[in-house]
């Protein structure tokens, strides 16, 4: 464990800016191609499809990463795979033709998520190796914000780009954001001892699997608990959010891809001030309160639903919308750096990648549901979007108050512990 007590450590800065780099560039892809693909097809259910489709891998394949992860010098693994990207996305952008827009721009998404599943691990697991344990909570709180700032400069700047200029530019900037962020993660120092291979690969993978799922199962049940309740949150509103958003501002109230691109930008805003705001109040915020936090997520919805119900003019319904979906955003970064750090502090250091990305794994296993699921709601409700909304503001409302004790069981552990 880095003992480095402060906070941007040479290593740590490298990561910090090497995922700046990567995640702008993987943010403007996830922006513009969905987005290119609802304007081209106007159907939100081929839009959910595609979306649902390429959330499979991260679901199948984490596991895998996080093993990779506990056993591969995790620098290698976010150097080779930032380059593999760039080259992937330069290709696309060369061979990409509208005619067949549908096809490619799915196996391209399914492409991006199967990288992301082998290197999100990598990226989670590496924070406590680069990070003393007072300082988890924040470097954690960092990572996120980072995220954040990502996903807010790729909108704004990929709707302005998107609506300019068209997508063959957006494509060309993303390969050259995953190269640079390669060359830039070769300079780090990550903490690393080769574990001998004692076994068949088949052999290992199934150990490792089997440890990892004994202890969010057995050990900490908890976490597994917790795990479900993220799951049902990311089938209702993580799903609705991702296919909604898009739909309503630009299918239901008209309005530009560039008044799109600001507004995930601001929702994205959101994300970065809970990261803030989790820095500041990394003594106080405790996991057992962490269903408040949810609960406050769930009542943003019901403003969203509620413009479109009342049919006021487009701009005030965007910026209601906007408001409350900043708001949330911030809501979910908050929860979610909150239990990350607490799932780090408990976990072994030998099992971090794995039980990170079974976490991670489990918890957007619902979301390939949610997003078909959405995609053909608010096909069906295209006069009546409202409707899918209130709907899904009053199912996680139930889901939060359901949740209550498991957040509540939560025993509190000293970082010292870890």
């Amino acid at each position: 464990m880095n003992t480095n007590s402060k906070l941007f450590n040479r290593d740590f800065t490298l990561v910090v800016l090497g995922q700046i780099i990567s995640l702008f560039g993987n943010a403007l892809l996830r922006f513009a191609l969905p987005l290119y693909l609802l304007n081209l097809t106007g159907s939100s259910a081929v839009f959910g499809s595609i979306m649902a489709i390429s959330m499979i891998p991260m679901a199948l394949l984490s596991p895998i990463g996080g093993i990779i992860a506990d056993r591969v010098n995790r620098r290698n693994i976010m150097v080779i795979l930032d380059f593999i990207t760039s080259g992937i996305v330069i290709i696309f952008g060369l061979i990409f033709v509208p005619d067949h827009a549908v096809v490619l721009i799915g196996v391209m998404m399914v492409l991006l998520s199967i990288i992301q599943s082998f290197y999100s691990p990598s990226v989670q697991s590496s924070i406590p190796m680069l990070s003393s344990p007072e300082n988890l909570m924040k470097s954690n709180a960092v990572v996120n914000q980072v995220q954040s700032l990502s996903s807010l400069l790729g909108p704004v700047f990929g709707g302005m780009l998107y609506g300019f200029f068209g997508l063959t530019p957006i494509i060309f900037i993303g390969g050259i954001s995953f190269f640079l962020s390669a060359v830039m993660e070769i300079f780090i120092h990550m903490p690393y001892k080769k574990r001998p291979a004692e076994s068949s690969v088949f052999s290992i993978v199934k150990g490792d699997m089997r440890d990892s799922l004994s202890f969010i199962l057995h050990q900490q049940p908890v976490i597994f608990k917790a795990l479900l309740v993220v799951c049902a949150f990311n089938l209702f509103i993580t799903s609705m959010f991702i296919i909604g958003m898009p739909t309503v501002i630009t299918i239901n109230l008209g309005l530009s891809s560039q008044l799109y691109g600001i507004a995930q930008g601001i929702m994205m805003a959101g994300a970065l001030l809970g990261g803030v705001l989790v820095s500041l109040l990394s003594n106080k915020l405790t996991q057992d309160k962490a269903h408040l936090i949810l609960a406050g997520s769930a009542l943003c919805v019901l403003p969203m639903g509620l413009v479109l119900l009342l049919g006021l003019p487009s701009m005030i319904s965007y910026a209601v919308i906007t408001f409350f979906g900043m708001s949330l955003m911030a809501l979910a970064s908050i929860f979610t750096v909150m239990m990350m750090s607490y799932v780090q502090i408990i976990t072994p250091e030998s099992l971090i990648g794995k039980v990170m990305s079974f976490i991670m794994a489990i918890s957007v296993c619902s979301q390939p549901i949610g997003q078909a699921l959405y995609g053909f709601l608010f096909k069906i409700s295209d006069s009546a979007p409202w409707t899918v909304i209130f709907g899904t503001g009053l199912i996680a409302i139930v889901i939060t108050l359901a949740s209550r004790k498991i957040f509540q069981s939560i025993e509190l552990l000293p970082a010292e512990e870890n």
